[in-house]
């Protein structure tokens, strides 16, 4: 899926579920749930040795039985890495920072780049770097007022707080009302419990009902 279509689907859909599993088939039965649910979207964790393997097999997975899912990963820290999580079929890479070696490589094969960024000028060389969306991580510690902050003199700037986002009303209000384009969300949504009790079909609920949530607050 080239870079233009995820970072619109990420606009339209408003939501970007996070997740790792060592378990592939677990991590099946996790993107076929938020799939169900609606979500279009699910970033990869990448965590830990072997990491890229298991995400080779559910991206074979979701290429033949998700094919509007775009699946990307997240927690990439350098290009060789990004590289290798392309040629693996991912659809889009998320960084915990801001690294100009990544947007190289993804450019160069047109996929979609969100970079951490943690300030102003990161935020400006990122879009110089042809980022369409920066991540602000860890949101927790910035806070709905900055994106608000950044939008006054960068109104075209599109950011996705990841961390410190959960699936509440008073919550999801706080981020889109300060006008960030979409959230990141992972434990909050994919919780330990719903895992480890493979309470799949609660997490299709409740990813349904998020995704209602912010459909509902973005146009109410």
């Amino acid at each position: 899926m080239d870079r233009i279509k995820v970072a619109l689907l990420m606009e339209e859909q408003g939501l970007v579920p996070l997740f790792f599993h060592s378990d592939i088939e677990i991590c099946k039965k996790v993107v076929k749930a938020v799939y169900d649910g609606g979500s279009r979207l699910l970033e990869f964790t990448n965590r830990g040795v072997f990491a890229h393997e298991i995400f080779s097999e559910l991206s074979k997975y979701v290429r033949k039985e998700l094919p509007e899912m775009a699946l990307g990963v997240g927690s990439v820290t350098d290009a060789a890495t990004a590289s290798l999580y392309m040629q693996c079929g991912a659809s889009f890479i998320v960084t915990p920072c801001m690294r100009e070696d990544i947007a190289v490589v993804c450019n160069r094969r047109k996929v979609m780049f969100a970079p951490g960024c943690g300030s102003l000028t990161e935020i400006g060389k990122a879009e110089e770097l042809g980022c369409e969306v920066v991540k602000l991580f860890p949101g927790s510690v910035y806070g709905p007022k900055f994106i608000k902050s950044i939008k006054g003199p960068q109104p075209w700037t599109k950011i996705m707080p990841t961390g410190g986002v959960s699936p509440t009303e008073e919550n999801l209000k706080s981020w889109f009302d300060a006008g960030a384009v979409c959230v990141g969300m992972g434990s909050k949504l994919i919780s330990k419990e719903l895992v480890k009790n493979e309470q799949f079909v609660e997490l299709s609920e409740l990813t349904k009902k998020t995704l209602a949530l912010i459909s509902d607050l973005r146009n109410g």
